[in-house]
């Protein structure tokens, strides 16, 4: 069959070379690297820092004081100054379009983020990318040992296959994590510029509060879905390991 197609032999030799790479890799993180780290993020489980009891420790202070109450007088007519119109610039100021006055909304200067939090993030994002990079390496492994297709004798290779679609679906589940990781910050960014527009809206400050627990819940959710698809991908594996490496018997020519 190989005579149907011209192949480099100098290429072929690299290509073979990629290949006993990713076998040995793969090999090296089912065998090792996968139960080690389940261990590790079984122990990061059991940190205080994921054992708050009162989640009020991981709230932050909104320093946004609540301004003076604006007095107004009346000018010649009585109405000039109610009346006068404003317009909202994208510099986050306000300017009155009669006076030309300007006024700073941020005047607490850079609202820092959940310092607690930003920590916990970015211990937990370079295991969610751990994860993503090592299941692609297995996955390449298990493809690259899928045979040529052919009628009956296919049971191995769905086995391979249901693999891969294992592989595939905790590489997107991960990457959905980065996701909501972001969309947190985005969340919190839009209620702080609330703050700062309308700083005596207690119910801005307070739905801050309710997204930082929220986030700090679900990044314990996240830590232990790692935790438990590192031992659902050794498990499965191992048990299949003979179908996974040799999907069809030889056997099957004895039959004829």
């Amino acid at each position: 069959m190989s005579s149907l197609l011209k192949v480099d032999s100098a290429l072929k030799t690299k290509v073979d070379a990629f290949r006993e790479q990713i076998t040995s890799e793969a090999e090296h993180l089912v065998a090792s690297f996968f139960p080690k780290k389940l261990l590790e993020l079984d122990a990061f489980l059991k940190e205080p820092i994921l054992n708050v009891s009162d989640l009020k420790e991981i709230h932050s202070d909104i320093t946004f004081k609540i301004p003076d109450p604006i007095l107004l007088s009346n000018s010649h007519d009585g109405l000039d100054t109610l009346n006068a119109k404003k317009r909202k610039l994208e510099d986050g100021v306000e300017e009155n379009c009669q006076g030309g006055t300007k006024m700073p909304m941020m005047s607490e200067g850079m609202m820092k983020s959940n310092a607690k939090l930003v920590d916990l993030i970015e211990r937990v994002k370079p295991e969610i990318r751990t994860l993503i990079e090592k299941c692609n390496t297995v996955k390449m492994w298990v493809q690259l040992l899928i045979p040529r297709i052919e009628d009956g004798n296919n049971f191995g290779v769905s086995i391979q296959e249901e693999t891969v679609a294992e592989l595939r679906t905790v590489e997107g589940e991960a990457a959905s994590y980065l996701d909501q990781i972001s969309r947190y910050y985005i969340t919190r960014a839009k209620l702080v510029s609330k703050i700062a527009k309308y700083p005596h809206v207690e119910d801005y400050r307070k739905t801050v509060s309710e997204i930082d627990e929220k986030e700090y819940i679900s990044l314990k959710i996240i830590v232990s879905e790692l935790r438990n698809q590192y031992v659902t991908l050794h498990d499965m594996i191992l048990k299949n390991i003979e179908k996974i490496k040799k999907p069809r018997s030889c056997n099957s020519e004895a039959l004829y």
